[in-house]
């Protein structure tokens, strides 16, 4: 039973990296009227937090390029999974910001609790 909680965690850990994507990409399509700037922030905004994933996140840092462990991993996270919560906000989503940070803290105090950071 621990097991499927576990693997439950870690599959909501994965959708919450899809949100952030998705989040900072609806915050880059609200931020103007202008296409230009709808289309370059709504495409750079996740590029630019892909990269970041990728060069020091990626797979628990496993896969990245450059893996963070400890604090400087947690500072890692925090500022990813919050710059989706703050994409939300900014875009005017209060209440899905707040909902996505709560799934977050619990997913993050799972992981801490079952040694999985």
């Amino acid at each position: 039973m621990l097991s499927l909680a576990k693997n439950a965690n870690m599959l909501l850990m994965f959708f919450l990296e899809l949100g952030v994507l998705a989040s900072v990409a609806y915050w880059g399509v609200t931020l103007s009227p202008n296409w230009g700037v709808k289309l370059l922030a709504g495409l750079g905004g996740p590029a630019l937090f892909i990269a970041a994933w990728a060069l020091f996140g990626a797979n628990g840092g496993a896969n990245a390029t450059f893996p963070l462990t400890g604090l400087a991993r947690a500072a890692l996270e925090i500022l990813w999974f919050g710059g989706g919560a703050l994409a939300l906000y900014a875009s005017g989503l209060i209440t899905s910001a707040m909902i996505f940070s709560a799934l977050f803290i619990l997913n993050a105090v799972l992981r801490f609790f079952w040694n999985e950071v």
